[in-house]
Formats: C-alpha cells, structure tokens, sequence
C-alpha cells in the first residue's frame, strides 16, 4: 500500500513542488491550499506513473474546516504518513512603530494558528491510526534565527514554529511521531520575485538578493520523509549559497 502525505499550501511554489517530488516517489498525496484552481494545475503536472494527487480546497486558519479536511483525508486514504505543514503568507515589511494591528492578525493567524490547526490534527490521525505514527515536517524559515528589517510578525510567527516543532517532537515520541523542521531561505518562488529589485538590509539599504531553485527544498523534503520512524531530521537549512544569512546584520 502506498504511503500517504499532506503537504498544505500545495497550489504554488514551495508547497506544489513538494507535493509533485513526493508523488514522484510513489507517495498518494492529498493536496491542500485555499483556491481549488490552483490545486487542480498541481494535480495537471504530476509526471506519468506518479502517485495519486487529490486536491482538497481548505482554509488552515479554520479550525473547523481543518477537522472536516482531516476526516475526509482518512475517509479517503484511511491513513497519514508524512505532514508537510507548509502553508504561509507575509505582508510588506513595515517599521516596528508602524504595524497595522490586521497586518500581524494576518500573518499569526496564517503561519502560526494555521499551522497549529493542522499539525494537531494530523497529530491525532497519526496516534489513533494502526499502525501509530507519522512523520509532521513544519516549514519554518531562516527568519527563525535572523530577522529581516521590518518582520516582526513573520519573525514572531517562525520563532513560534521553531517551539512548536520542538513540542511536538518531544509529545510524540511516545506515540512513534517524529517532527522537524525545515528553514528555508530565498527560494525563487512568487514570494521572492521582489528580491531582484532588493530587499531591505540591516543597515538600511536596499540590496537584491540571491534565491536558489525550489527544487532543493522539494528534495530535502523527500529525503525527510524517507527516513524510518526511528530517525529524523529535527532541523535543516536550506538557502541560497550567497545570500546574507551568515553575517546578517
């Protein structure tokens, strides 16, 4: 029987890469994100032979409509083997001073309750399921370690991940669930597209940046998964080779 996943934010970038690298390795992947078009165009580029992509059109930030996705998910595939928690959104980078108090609700409710909202569940599909177990890898981001100027809800929100991780991966142990964390950083995806024209830089210039091919996290995420239940990967960077991380600031 073929392993299940359930990569969320699958529509685009990071997520749709994941989620076509794990069909690729024979994985049925349920597809999650909020626009059931975009999901639709994921499932349109799986290769020939890849595992089966079922797209499910779900908001993260709904703690109801989750309960109703992870009961769907069970009823479709009757077991969870791997979590790619990996939805997520920002805002334009705005001074400390000058946060609008919508733009950090925005941010938290996406990045932090979202992810909150999903890992739980599949938390408890992965504890309840026979055999036990399960594999919850959370996207956090470089911001985990180093903020950029004028981040502080994105910063906050991947500092939290980081704890969450953390919690998770000790609370699972006893029920065979293993969790780490991924920490990304300037992958050429929608969000970064901005970077070539600069980014805001700790002694207040604006520099662009270099990203690195989605395709390196997607691999890493596969090699995450492929590990046996009695190892993990509890934290990995990945980045681009010559962007400011090393020495920011």
């Amino acid at each position: 029987m073929a392993k299940t996943a359930l990569v969320t934010g699958a529509g685009s970038g990071i997520g749709r890469a994941a989620a076509l690298a794990l069909a690729d390795e024979g994985y049925a992947v349920a597809l999650v994100g909020r626009t059931a078009s975009t999901l639709d165009e994921t499932v349109g580029m799986a290769s020939s032979g890849a595992g089966s992509m079922v797209p499910f059109a779900c908001d993260v930030t709904n703690a109801d409509a989750i309960a109703g996705l992870f009961k769907a998910v069970e009823d479709r595939f009757g077991r969870l083997d791997v979590l790619f928690n990996n939805a997520g959104t920002n805002i334009p980078a705005a001074n400390f001073g000058d946060l609008e108090v919508s733009g950090w609700q925005k941010v938290i409710d996406v990045n932090l309750n979202g992810a909150f909202y999903v890992a739980h569940a599949a938390y408890n599909m992965m504890r309840r399921q026979d055999p036990k177990g399960g594999r919850i890898i959370n996207n956090g981001s470089i911001s985990a370690h180093v903020p950029r100027p004028g981040s502080a809800p994105y910063t906050a929100s991947k500092h939290a991940i980081t704890g969450l991780t953390r919690t998770i991966s000790l609370d699972g142990r006893v029920h065979d669930i293993a969790c780490g964390q991924i920490d990304i950083g300037n992958t050429a995806s929608h969000m970064t597209e901005k970077m070539s024209a600069g980014v805001p830089q700790a002694d207040g210039s604006m520099k662009p940046e270099p990203t690195m091919d989605v395709s390196n996290v997607a691999k890493t995420i596969v090699y995450m998964a492929s590990l046996p239940l009695d190892a993990n990967v509890q934290f990995v960077t990945v980045m681009a080779t010559k962007m400011p991380y090393i020495g920011r600031g």
